[in-house]
């Protein structure tokens, strides 16, 4: 018969052989930090396109529609419901609900943070516009105003989510990363060809009252976030030189691309610079007052 001790020094055994099993398990199953942070960044733009969209459709946003997905952060600035046509209301609602999936996935893989403070306003929409033409155009341009504003309006907002997923996939480490940035980026790219597609039916026509053409309106806002993103060429219009269309050969631009037709990536650093508005991932501003959020976001701010 086994004697207590033996029978206590097997269970010892037993208990240290299933710590040390669940442990790698738990090492296993996990991600690096540095996969973690990059998923985390993210949140920040898929939190505004939840709210943008959303608000757009159905005039409420996430504290209505997914209270729980903002983890307690603060209700976005300005944001209200746009004069849609049926059409680009259906549209925007199925993005509404795309970008409420993606919150949902990203929090499932890593932490997350709560919602930031987001300014969706049509005074820092038309700040944005503003900008991107050099001087302020009159009546200030707001988004919400009509079918055409308002995809101009979200000609601003996803393209620059892609072109983050873009840049972090070659950075990320493990399977579970990979697989979460590819099936994101997949759905945003998406959008952002709808986007373009819709937009590019209507290039040549005049953006009333500004009297630019919806083409120019995308070449600005593009030029602007290259500026503001300070690593060259990473954006393109609908319309643009042929040298810079696909093979060269097309001033049509549908969709943009480098002289392969992939995709541009950028950095975190690339996005801050643009979403803020300033040129700086160390200046909080534009679509986010008080900065982004997450452990890249934070590491600038001063």
């Amino acid at each position: 018969m086994a004697t207590i001790s033996s029978i206590s020094a097997a269970s010892t055994a037993l208990f240290f052989f299933l710590l040390l099993l669940h442990g790698s398990l738990t090492v296993s199953r996990g991600l690096p930090k540095s996969d973690v942070d990059l998923l985390e960044f993210p949140l920040n733009l898929e939190y505004m396109e939840a709210e943008f969209f959303a608000w757009g459709a159905f005039g409420h946003g996430l504290d209505v529609l997914e209270p729980n997905l903002t983890s307690g952060g603060p209700p976005p600035i300005g944001v209200q419901i746009a004069k849609l046509s049926p059409l680009i209301r259906d549209i925007t609602a199925q993005f509404a609900y795309q970008e409420f999936g993606h919150l949902r996935a990203i929090k499932r893989t890593v932490p997350g943070f709560p919602r930031p403070l987001l300014d969706l306003s049509v005074a820092n929409f038309a700040t944005v516009m503003n900008n991107a033409f050099g001087k302020e155009l009159h009546p200030p341009f707001d988004p919400y105003a009509n079918d055409l504003n308002y995809l101009l309006a979200s000609y601003v907002i996803p393209y620059v989510g892609l072109t983050g997923y873009v840049g972090a996939n070659p950075k990320l480490q493990s399977p579970t990363a990979k697989k979460l940035v590819a099936g994101l980026l997949g759905v945003e790219s998406g959008q952002d060809a709808v986007l373009r597609a819709l937009l590019y039916e209507l290039a040549g026509l005049p953006v009333v009252p500004y009297g630019y053409t919806v083409a120019e309106f995308t070449n600005k806002i593009s030029n602007l976030r290259n500026s503001l993103g300070k690593e060259g060429l990473k954006d393109e219009g609908l319309i643009v030189k042929p040298a810079l269309g696909p093979e060269g050969k097309s001033a049509g631009n549908v969709l943009a691309g480098d002289r392969d037709s992939l995709a541009y990536g950028r950095t975190p650093e690339e996005i801050l610079r643009i979403v803020y508005g300033s040129g700086s991932e160390s200046q909080p501003g534009g679509f986010y007052p008080r900065g982004a959020d997450g452990a890249i976001a934070r590491s600038y701010l001063k």
